[in-house]
């Protein structure tokens, strides 16, 4: 069973798409197996996005991610990452296909309402950060 970390973002918690973004995954027929609402903290960001942290946009990214509540889970399956990623859609929002969750409530690129990892590699090392007793 692979595994995938799932954010719902600050906009999602606060337009109210929690709910929308669970009941897709387990639509999909995969299961969330732990599940946490909660405030980030800096040091939690940075480790968070590290592979981003000589990029401009790097400070934004993580004042937007520290800027309010956010929703995190495991999500459990056969081929969970690249069916969660299915699922979520395009990182930018005009690129991503109707029918996912970014292409249908994503306003931007930054705000678009979740984070899925993009590998088994990555799920385990945000997993750690989200979860950390786990392990």
């Amino acid at each position: 069973m692979e595994r995938s970390l799932v954010l719902v973002k600050p906009d999602g918690v606060k337009r109210g798409l929690i709910g929308e973004v669970l009941k897709r995954i387990e639509q999909k027929g995969l299961s969330i197996v732990e599940l946490k609402m909660m405030q980030l903290t800096k040091e939690q960001a940075q480790a968070h996005y590290a592979e981003h942290k000589d990029k401009a946009f790097f400070p934004e990214l993580i004042d937007f991610i520290t800027s309010g509540k956010i929703v995190a889970l495991i999500v459990e399956g056969e081929n969970a990452v690249s069916l969660v990623r299915k699922l979520v859609g395009a990182t930018d929002p005009a690129k991503a296909e109707p029918g996912s969750i970014r292409g249908d409530y994503a306003n931007s690129v930054q705000e678009n309402v979740v984070h899925a990892s993009d590998s088994q590699e990555s799920a385990e090392r945000e997993i750690k950060i989200f979860f950390p007793y786990l392990y």
